[in-house]
């Protein structure tokens, strides 16, 4: 019997014994060109013998500040052998924010991928006294900057210089504990500084396991990867564990062209965002709602036949008599070509990071691609529970991956509704952060998620939302934004929304519509206009919105209520910072950034 996998460097030997001809993929002038596990494994340890003679030690801090690609996987299971800690910086921040965390993580080294990272940490290298050496992946490097540069290339040469030593590399990893620390992922600070929680090997690798333990996955999966590998969901679901299962990971060129890449790569299983699922949905009811009258008739007749089999779906039974006939029709009728859309091949979806509409939910299932959602944090490895398959209930994110852990719950409630949770893989705690670390983790060893949620009597777990988040009218009303900011994006015409309120006397939100459908409505409409703020200052428009916001308003309690609402004209996003790298939104970023629209919605505007 094959000895139980500690550590990442084991997780990483004994998934390369699968020997794929393409465990990993990017694309090079616009064709994916792969990478065997036989030659990750020598550019790996190659890796890893340079960077160890060039002095790097078991414990040193190496950051990466990268978009996906193959070298991120190469350097992160080469400092994951070699007992470096790697520091995981989103490529989007901007020099001020990147800096921060190389400073605060003490990293000794920063790998980046271009010039345009690389000249984010020069501009800042004076401050950053831990900073011995930059590595360039791509680009050639600067001159005369006086500091110690390395091309990504040369460590590679270097290492293979020395392939007879290969072999030591193999046994540093055999010294690699489940205690030992992996990685530093710093948290998306919506609400302060950006915190480095610590994860060890063991942390990671439990959570990959028992992951697997709730959704098994057998080999010959192939992964379209195109979540950030700094954030944890991707770095745990769409690295590790799919190399551990043997799965071909291929590497989206972008978030934007991940449509045309799925058409390339054809992948059985795909891990995102609910952003990502809410615009592939939105994209296909466009498609719909511009097609001819016959097409439209025969789609939302499919709809109506997924619609009365899916409870069936997400219980895992067999569909048979008139209802099981109508789906089968509707399949080949409809659904089938949306799956044609999506690759053709496509067989399971997770969805993490953020809560999922039921509305998605039940279209993805009723066009033959199961999601499953789950939940967890950064601090948590990430999953913390997850819908098991004959399982799945729309809103709810599934049971816990364990019932108790070292006889006691892994997952509690507070007397407050906050979810507690305590296993092996919660965090070490927040790097040089001792003062946040017991914020987080009680003296009972549960850490403190800041969600709030609840169990039913099966022990499935659901969100009701941030407890910072929460808000407190002036009435003394609590009102949870997320469900209802979900309710509203499941409309055709709403594509964002944000619910405003904290100690004001009613609920306001700020909606950015989905422009597709409401420039198609405004042609039916014959409203003339030449720019989306444009579109937006007409009456009818505005009262369009409205009324679809009203039908969100009769499923709500009176307080809870939206009673007035402020169009945006341009979505919120990454780069206009109202998001986290996650694709969650700043709510303090965005009651900034539309003060004027906030306030007049409240009538307090001052001259």
């Amino acid at each position: 019997m094959a000895q139980p996998i500690e550590s990442i460097a084991q997780l990483f030997y004994r998934a390369v014994e699968f020997d794929l001809p393409d465990a990993l993929a990017a694309k090079r002038n616009g064709v994916y060109e792969p990478i065997s596990h036989r030659e990750m494994v020598a550019k790996v340890e190659r890796l890893a013998l340079a960077m160890a003679t060039r002095g790097l030690k078991a414990g040193d801090h190496v950051a990466i500040m990268s978009e996906n690609r193959p070298a991120w996987a190469i350097l992160d299971f080469a400092c994951a052998i070699q007992g470096l800690p790697d520091v995981t910086i989103y490529a989007t921040l901007n020099d001020a924010q990147a800096a921060y965390i190389l400073k605060d993580s003490q990293s000794r080294w920063v790998i980046c991928s271009d010039r345009s990272q690389l000249d984010k940490v020069l501009a800042h290298w004076d401050r950053l006294p831990a900073l011995q050496a930059a590595v360039l992946i791509d680009g050639e490097l600067p001159a005369g900057t006086g500091r110690e540069l390395i091309l990504w290339s040369t460590l590679q040469a270097e290492g293979q210089a020395m392939e007879a030593r290969r072999p030591e590399v193999r046994a540093w990893g055999e010294q690699r504990k489940a205690t030992d620390v992996l990685t530093l992922i710093y948290t998306s600070g919506t609400t302060a500084d950006p915190k480095g929680a610590v994860l060890t090997h063991g942390n990671l690798v439990s959570n990959v396991l028992s992951s697997l333990e709730a959704v098994p996955m057998d080999p010959g999966h192939r992964c379209l990867s195109f979540l950030p590998l700094t954030h944890i969901f991707e770095r745990m679901a769409g690295q590790f564990l799919m190399f551990h299962i043997g799965a071909a990971i291929y590497y989206a060129e972008s978030v934007a062209t991940v449509a045309a890449d799925m058409l390339v790569v054809q992948p059985t299983v795909l891990a995102s965002v609910p952003r990502i699922y809410e615009k592939v949905y939105s994209k296909i009811y466009d498609g719909v709602a511009s097609a001819s009258l016959v097409k439209r008739l025969i789609f939302h007749w499919c709809m109506v036949a997924g619609r009365d089999v899916v409870s069936q779906l997400y219980r895992g039974e067999s569909l048979g008599g008139w209802d099981g006939f109508r789906y089968r029709i509707a399949r080949k009728l409809v659904f089938d070509k949306i799956l044609a859309r999506l690759g053709g091949k496509l067989r399971l979806a997770v969805s993490g990071g953020a809560p999922l509409g039921g509305k998605v939910m039940e279209f993805f299932w009723i066009v033959g691609v199961p999601i499953l959602e789950g939940y967890g944090l950064t601090e948590t490895s990430p999953v913390i529970s997850i819908n098991r398959y004959t399982e799945v209930l729309p809103g709810c994110v599934g049971r816990p991956l364990y019932k108790d852990w070292n006889g006691r719950p892994f997952v509690k409630i507070a007397v407050d509704g906050e979810i507690l949770c305590q296993g092996p893989n919660i965090m070490v705690g927040y790097f040089n952060n001792e003062q946040a670390t017991r914020e987080a983790i009680d003296s009972d060893g549960y850490f403190h998620t800041g969600d709030i949620g609840h169990q039913d009597d099966q022990g499935r777990l659901y969100i009701t939302d941030r407890k910072k988040e929460l808000i407190v009218t002036s009435g003394g009303k609590k009102v949870a934004p997320q469900p209802i900011e979900n309710m509203l994006k499941e409309d055709k015409y709403i594509s964002q929304a944000v619910l405003i309120g904290d100690q004001r006397n009613f609920i306001t939100a700020l909606i950015v519509p989905n422009f597709d459908s409401l420039v198609r409505w405004a042609g039916y409409k014959k409203i003339p206009f030449t720019t989306h703020a444009e579109l937006l200052q007409n009456p009818l428009v505005y009262a369009k919105v409205g009324s679809r916001l009203e039908r969100v308003n009769e499923k709500l309690s009176n307080y809870e209520r939206i009673k007035k609402m402020a169009l945006l004209d341009q979505e919120m996003t990454l780069e206009g910072g109202q998001l986290t790298p996650s694709l969650k939104v700043k709510r303090r970023v965005v009651n900034q950034m539309y003060a004027a629209q906030i306030e007049e919605m409240y009538g307090e505007i001052r001259s």
